[in-house]
Parts: structure tokens; C-alpha cells; sequence
């Protein structure tokens, strides 16, 4: 079982970060690379088919799908034939709202993907506990309408983790740990992509 950090007060900052790091090493070291790999695939399926990549996430974990957006559409695209095309269902404020409000919240991602969605399509989930109401629903429409889906998740994992087709799951008992990894993990994917489509001389002379 993870132990779970903090799990002391600690007396000033520097002991607090020196543990911190080493939390988020062990933490990300946890994530599969075989289902980052499987991840990578998918990614690089859908977008030399030119589906359409969706992510969603609350809280923090929305501030990385709409970031998610940036490094996949630009930061792919930039030196390389590839031409992401990604949607942040968490950055449609006005739509979000409307859904919460006049249907219930648990809907809002999953009434989007009824709209956008189509098979063949990726649906990128992140959820810190893997257990958001709104997360579970996402993923068993997207699942039903032949969509590829890959859940980030932290803690036990939760029901995403269980559902989703790829499962890129952070052992990690700690919010901060988890939603610093789960980034990471959003950076490392785009990074890859990137790279995978570069010759040897220009991975080597570009900055990413």
C-alpha cells in the first residue's frame, strides 16, 4: 500500500520539499509504461486519423485538460506533420454552466460528448480520485459510442481506472503529488509524440 505523505509536521519548508520531491519521484516511477506506451498509440491513431482527442477533469485536474489543449495542438504540431485536433470539455464555462444548471452536473461532460463525439474519437479523463461522478459517466458514454479512452487517476484508482481502456494511474496519497504527476504525465505524452515524428539532428537542436 502507498504510504501516504504528509504523514508528520514538518518543521520548516526545506524538510517539507526534500520529501515532497521524493514522493513525486516514487509517484511517477508508479505510472505503467506499458499502458504509456498503449497511450502514446492511441494518441498518435487518432491523430494521423484526424479524429477528434476530448479531455475533462474538475478542479485542478480541468486546469490540466485545458493546458492539455496547448501542449497537444501547438506544442505536437510545432516542426512535425501532425495536426492535433483537441477539445477541453472543461473550458466551455458557458456550456458547463448551462448543463449543471438546467440538467444536473454529473452530465456536463458526458452531454458534450453526445454532441462531439464520434467512434474512433479519444477521450482523455483526469480525476484525482478516478471516481468523479461526471469522470465515470464520460468514460462509459464515450466506451458505449466506440470511443478510445484513457483515464488519469490517483489514489485506489477508482471506477476510471477500472473502465477506462488505458489506465495511467498514479499511486500516490496525496492531491498535490497526484495533479503535479498527472501533468507531467500530460507533458511527457505530447513531448513524445512530438519527438517520435523528429529526425535524430533536430531533437537534438530544438528546445521542448
Amino acid at each position: 500500500m502507498t504510504a501516504k505523505f504528509p504523514s508528520q509536521k514538518y518543521p520548516n519548508a526545506g524538510a517539507f520539499i526534500a520529501d515532497y520531491a521524493s514522493a513525486m519521484g516514487k509517484a511517477l516511477s508508479s505510472v505503467r509504461p506499458g499502458e504509456l506506451e498503449r497511450a502514446v498509440t492511441a494518441l498518435k491513431r487518432a491523430i494521423q486519423g484526424d479524429r477528434l482527442i476530448f479531455s475533462c477533469g474538475n478542479g485542478g485536474s480541468a486546469a490540466i485538460a485545458n493546458h492539455l489543449t496547448c501542449d497537444c495542438s501547438k506544442g505536437i504540431a510545432a516542426n512535425t506533420t501532425l495536426r492535433p485536433r483537441v477539445v477541453s470539455l472543461s473550458a466551455t464555462v458557458e456550456l458547463v454552466t448551462a448543463i449543471a444548471n438546467d440538467m444536473e452536473y454529473p452530465e456536463v461532460f458526458a452531454y458534450q460528448l453526445k454532441n462531439l463525439g464520434r467512434p474512433g474519437d479519444v477521450l482523455i479523463t483526469i480525476s484525482s480520485s478516478g471516481d468523479s461522478e461526471n469522470i465515470v459517466r464520460a468514460l462509459a458514454w464515450a466506451a458505449d459510442n466506440g470511443m478510445t479512452t484513457i483515464a488519469f487517476s490517483g489514489f485506489s484508482g477508482g471506477r476510471s481506472a477500472q473502465m477506462a481502456d488505458i489506465s495511467l494511474h498514479v499511486a500516490a496519497e496525496n492531491y498535490g503529488v497526484v495533479e503535479d504527476v498527472h501533468q507531467s504525465l500530460m507533458h511527457i505524452l505530447a513531448q513524445y509524440v512530438r519527438m517520435s515524428e523528429l529526425p535524430t539532428e533536430l531533437v537534438q537542436s530544438l528546445r521542448f
